[in-house]
Order: structure tokens, then sequence, then C-alpha cells
């Protein structure tokens, strides 16, 4: 079984890659998103009001 054995640092290699993008990446991107999408929000509440009808 040679193969297998060759195959053993790529696999623990991708399982490395895979625990980084979960526990670390995917986290971080997700806060960035949901914060970006609030400054712009906010900023555009700041620019033209809150929503609502005009007074």
């Amino acid at each position: 079984m040679p193969l297998a054995e060759e195959r053993k640092p790529e696999r623990r290699k991708e399982t490395r890659l895979f625990l980084f993008l979960v526990v670390c990446l995917f986290p971080l991107l997700s806060v960035a998103i949901v914060g970006g999408y609030g400054f712009l929000v906010w900023f555009f509440q700041m620019l033209y009001g809150p929503p609502g009808p005009p007074n």
C-alpha cells in the first residue's frame, strides 16, 4: 500500500486547511459581511434619514 502512505501528508494538509476555513476564515468573513452591511445602512440613514413616511 505505498499509495495510501503517499497520500497521508496530503490528507493531513487538507484536514488542517478545512479546520482553518471552518474555525477561522468563515466566522471572520461572516462578521465582516454583516458589519459591512450594518455600516452601509447606518451611513445611508445618516445621509437620507431613517426609513418611514416623510414628516
